[in-house]
């Protein structure tokens, strides 16, 4: 399989002859008569095996390119590997006769006598290889081997030592600083470093930061990563793998912003093959804060946000135009819960786990079904912590009937009904309780439970609101009504992922809140990239589209450099996947101008 990724950066695999049959031929044929595209599909599909596939197409570009050294190299490997030896020997000799001696050139005309059984030949051809150019990580690599096979590691050592000894030599004083670091010699290896450094060009090769990073970090030597490696890293050149080493190391000499700032200049690259590795790093540096920020117990101030109405539509969204107005004089109905199972009674700061999103995603999704297919209004309220930081409560024990009803009271507008949500975790299946209650007079009104899969909690939602519509029927006289036209949930597998872009287009309204907001959020870039995903998997979804659009109205105000990190990508969307007029355009006017502010 073949690995690819698509304009939103969205992986997917095809198999190797469908590649090969659609995709191979056509991109050479487009670069054919472009030397410097075409070299680097020739390379990338060797790398990926196709060599007997672009053997015309490398032939080609020895024809064409002005580049003699690479043209020749390239082509005399694919003879070679095709068997034609004394065609690959030709190619080499005559770029040597015209050209003088280069070192790849060089390497692999030893290599073209290795395969012929000629050793002595090959060695003697790759010692001027490496003469020619002493930093070939795979002509100093074999050097060391024969020497090392033929009489011992210190033999082997010895070879690096002579290729370090070359002109312009920085690749072999790498590898003898990882001997001197297996053999605890820390001073020596950061002398070799240095030389090393003292010789390479500018920018540093990727592979010389990233064996320094990695092996200091291997033998725990942090801050020398930092002193030698750090003022060099340029994330366009050294990419991922140092990047990963420097991000490791600031984290464990808990320099957290510094390695914040390394993540961000890896994330503003929009390489979709490192968004999962960079994703890690996130939550590691989630942990690391919360480890480093985490006070001791201390009693909490607690207050009550109030969301009104579904979180993807706000009183400001233009979009409140495709949606049915509520009369003032209709019954509202709350929804509190923020409750589950806990293993533990200290109150304590974590990220958010599968329990605490649960507890918030339930409140929310009940809300807007109450909302809309119902004759009432419905809003949620959301316990936050004031203090020590600010973030999402989650209690270990569902709310009493009379603390629901008073703060469902207090709340604006005031609630006639308040639906109280908890999870009971510490059985298999876990347990979702909804208990509904008259706040005037604290009377409950009915009580249902649902066997819940965290991973699939569709069915016990959709249960819950059935038992919750008979309840309003029967005990409050509120009828159900057909849903709006553009409230379309996402159902099957999207849905659990609906119900947390619900949680966290929550998480991202509240930390924009200026006098509420603790800069407590985290994921930024998995929230935009989720929602994205979930519109594309429902292109004609005005609701999955009004939660992107929200979400990113918000997040443009918490963290506006991430947000600008999508502009091509939401465009994109819009372009290629346009919802039904008159949303559309609602939609495209309320995104354009939340990149504009």
């Amino acid at each position: 399989m073949i690995r690819i990724y698509d304009q939103y950066g969205r992986e997917a695999y095809i198999t190797r002859q469908n590649w090969r049959e659609s995709v191979l031929g056509s991109t050479l044929q487009k670069a054919w008569n472009n030397p410097e595209e075409l070299y680097f599909f020739i390379v990338s599909a060797l790398q990926d095996g196709f060599r007997s596939d672009i053997v015309p197409a490398t032939e080609h570009l020895y024809s064409i390119d002005p580049r003699h050294d690479r043209a020749a190299c390239i082509w005399g490997i694919v003879l070679m590997e095709e068997g034609r030896l004394d065609e690959a020997e030709g190619v080499l000799s005559k770029y040597l006769s015209e050209y003088g001696e280069e070192g790849t050139i060089l390497t692999n005309l030893a290599k073209v006598h290795a395969k012929r059984g000629d050793h002595a030949q090959a060695e003697e051809i790759l010692w001027r290889g490496l003469q020619a150019d002493p930093n070939q990580a795979n002509s100093m690599g074999w050097y060391e081997v024969i020497h090392r096979e033929r009489q011992g590691k210190e033999a082997g050592l010895d070879a690096l030592r002579r290729v370090a000894g070359l002109p312009g030599s920085w690749r072999a004083q790498l590898w003898l600083a990882r001997a001197a670091l297996e053999g605890e010699r820390l001073e020596e290896a950061v002398s070799l470093y240095d030389e090393s450094l003292s010789h390479a060009p500018r920018p540093v090769p990727a592979d010389l930061l990233m064996q320094m990073s990695g092996d200091l970090g291997n033998k725990g030597h942090l801050p020398e990563i930092l002193r030698l490696c750090e003022p060099h890293f340029i994330p366009l050149e050294h990419g991922i793998q140092a990047g990963n080493n420097l991000i490791k190391a600031n984290l464990d000499l808990g320099r957290i912003e510094a390695a914040q700032q390394i993540l961000n200049r890896l994330y503003a690259l929009k390489r979709p093959d490192w968004q999962q590795n960079l994703g890690f790093w996130d939550t590691e540096i989630a942990k690391a804060k919360i480890d480093l920020e985490n006070p001791a117990p201390v009693p909490l101030q607690i207050g009550m946000l109030s969301i009104k109405g579904p979180v993807w539509l706000r009183d400001e969204s233009p979009a409140a135009e495709l949606f049915p107005a509520k009369d003032s004089g209709q019954p509202t109905v709350c929804f509190l819960g923020s409750t589950a199972e806990m293993p533990h009674s200290q109150a304590r700061q974590q990220l958010s786990d599968t329990p605490g999103r649960l507890s918030r995603m339930v409140p929310l999704f009940l809300s807007e079904q109450v909302h809309w297919r119902t004759e009432a209004s419905g809003k949620v309220l959301v316990p936050w912590v004031a203090s020590g930081g600010g973030g999402f409560v989650l209690g270990g024990v569902a709310w009493e009937a009379g603390a629901a009803c008073d703060g469902a009271r207090q709340s604006e507008p005031a609630a006639d009904y308040v639906a109280v949500t908890h999870l009971r975790t510490k059985t298999t299946p876990w347990v979702l309780e909804l208990s509904l209650y008259r706040t005037i007079d604290r009377s409950l009104l009915g009580h249902a439970e649902a066997p819940v899969d965290p991973a699939r909690p569709g069915a016990a939602l959709k249960r819950l609101f059935v038992d919750l519509s008979g309840f309003l029927q029967r005990e409050a006289d509120i009828s159900s009504v057909p849903a709006p036209l553009y409230y379309q949930v996402p159902e099957g597998a999207d849905f659990p992922y609906y119900l947390l872009r619900l949680e966290q287009a929550l998480a991202v309204s509240i930390n924009a809140m200026k006098d509420v907001g603790s800069g407590s959020l985290n994921g930024e870039r998995e929230i935009l990239n989720g929602n994205i995903q979930l519109c594309l998997n429902h292109p004609s979804n005005t609701t999955v589209r009004l939660l992107l659009a929200q979400t990113l109205r918000k997040m443009k105000e918490v963290r506006s450099d991430v947000a600008e990190e999508f502009v091509e990508k939401i465009r994109l969307l819009q372009k290629n996947a346009p919802l039904p007029e008159p949303a559309n355009g609602i939609v495209q006017s309320w995104i354009e101008s939340t990149f504009s502010s």
